[in-house]
């Protein structure tokens, strides 16, 4: 939502408020679900039982489409491959160099295919906490909302079925918290909005009354958040409803053995786990028989050793097929996962993926809203300009420190003034935040760098 647009839904009453969260998905949905949707999600549905050779020839051609369409609309790319040979053959994918987060961030308009207004924009954090703004075409969007409609519509799922959504969507007032109501709702697409940003021990009994009250058939959104609430649930031996949610979609963060075991434990369903990003990167989607699969037909899937060699166990570099506004070939996303030699009967004749390891699960914990997860984390950055990268340290449960390396042409007072009210709208307002600007903030002795360093977990 714009500014005018946020200050008329927070002076709103609660009524009003479900009312403009529903005109607003209307309108968003309308741009996603149209006849190219439509025309996208049968052929997905139509492929679903390729073979793996077929799978193979389709991810060849689709490759070498978005690699001509790149090249002959991105200076960028124009320029990087001119000196290699058929970089449009998949077979000669090695030759190309990698990118990372800052090499996009640092080559913003020549990389870009298309004018940003003629382009969806989307504004991303990331839980590496770089600023990265992307562009789609409208196809992309809607494929690749085909993509995961159709991973969803093999486990029931439909646009209109009753959901329990839990996002990084600040959405409450006030007025909401004093009254223990934590939630949203669209009625027109029967989605209920539950707040990430107040998972504490005092207000869980109100989520848990509400949901079961509510009784939605789909769970989907931060599975760190839907975890806290079945952890609460199985201590204090509440009876979650039985046959009541057909399946949970979590999304942004990773699956542990032991998110997955609780979450199925107290919801009494089952889990089915897909991996994408908000950078557009290609799908990994869990089949029935809670087996990973790559998809293929989204992109291409490499996976490289410190050394760039092939690994089995090792950093994820993908090139995504539906980012045609700013392509990403051979992108370092920032995460690690694990390839299976293993086949799979549920008829996906992908290649299996043992396990998605992904990045740290810290967290920052507020005795005001209590943990707040990476993915609520990361989407600090969302509507502010110029900050390069940011981390956020803890050391007591009272302050964070928060160090940002600004690009001081962009950022101004007003951006300031953004991230801390970002800041705020999830720790809460008794939380001190200590801003300090760096010119650099360091990684760790693993070469990695961490979004969160908190040293008041135990």
């Amino acid at each position: 939502m714009s500014g005018l647009k946020e200050k008329i839904y927070s002076k709103s009453p609660h009524f009003i408020q479900n009312c403009i969260i529903s005109v607003f998905n209307i309108k968003s949905y309308k741009k996603r679900y149209n006849s190219n949707y439509k025309e996208y999600l049968k052929i997905y549905k139509d492929n679903n039982t390729l073979s793996s050779v077929e799978l193979q020839h389709l991810q060849k051609e689709k490759y070498q489409k978005f690699l001509e369409y790149t090249i002959s609309k991105s200076p960028f790319y124009k320029n990087l491959y001119k000196n290699i040979e058929d970089p449009t053959l998949l077979e000669n994918i090695r030759k190309l160099p990698i990118v990372n987060k800052e090499v996009l961030r640092n080559n913003t308009n020549d990389i870009y295919t298309i004018p940003k207004n003629e382009g969806s924009i989307s504004k991303t954090g990331g839980t590496t906490g770089k600023s990265l703004e992307v562009l789609f075409l409208k196809e992309d969007i809607e494929e690749r909302f085909a993509i995961l409609d159709n991973f969803r519509n093999q486990f029931g799922y439909k646009l209109g079925k009753k959901t329990a959504w839990f996002s990084g969507k600040s959405l409450l007032s006030t007025s909401d918290v004093k009254r223990n109501r934590f939630w949203k709702t669209d009625y027109y697409y029967n989605v209920r909005y539950y707040s990430t940003f107040h998972i504490h021990q005092k207000y869980l009994s109100y989520y848990l009354d509400n949901l079961i009250t509510y009784s939605p058939e789909y769970l989907v959104g931060f599975p760190s958040t839907m975890y806290e609430l079945a952890k609460y649930g199985l201590a204090q031996k509440i009876d979650f409803p039985s046959n009541t949610i057909k399946a949970i979609f979590p999304t942004a963060e990773t699956i542990t053995t032991e998110i997955r075991t609780v979450l199925e434990s107290f919801f009494k369903t089952n889990v089915y786990n897909q991996y994408a990003s908000s950078e557009g990167a290609p799908f990994i989607i869990e089949c029935k028989n809670k087996k990973l699969h790559l998809e293929l037909q989204s992109g291409v899937f490499e996976v490289l050793d410190a050394n760039d060699q092939p690994t089995q166990k090792g950093r994820l570099i993908v090139t995504a097929f539906h980012t045609h506004g700013t392509p990403l070939i051979r992108y370092d996303i920032g995460d690690e996962i694990e390839l299976s030699n293993n086949s799979c009967t549920c008829g996906n004749n992908n290649p299996t993926v043992k396990q998605i390891l992904g990045r740290s699960t810290d967290y920052i914990y507020s005795s005001e809203t209590g943990k707040i997860n990476l993915g609520n984390i990361s989407n600090c950055l969302k509507g502010v300009k110029g900050i390069v990268q940011f981390q956020i340290q803890q050391h007591t449960p009272e302050k964070i420190q928060v160090f940002v390396v600004k690009d001081t042409e962009i950022y101004t007072k007003k951006d300031e003034v953004i991230f801390i009210t970002n800041l705020k709208d999830r720790v809460g307002d008794t939380m001190e935040i200590k801003l300090n600007y760096v010119s650099e903030i360091p990684v760790e002795k693993s070469g990695k760098f961490r979004l969160v360093k908190n040293n008041i977990k135990k």
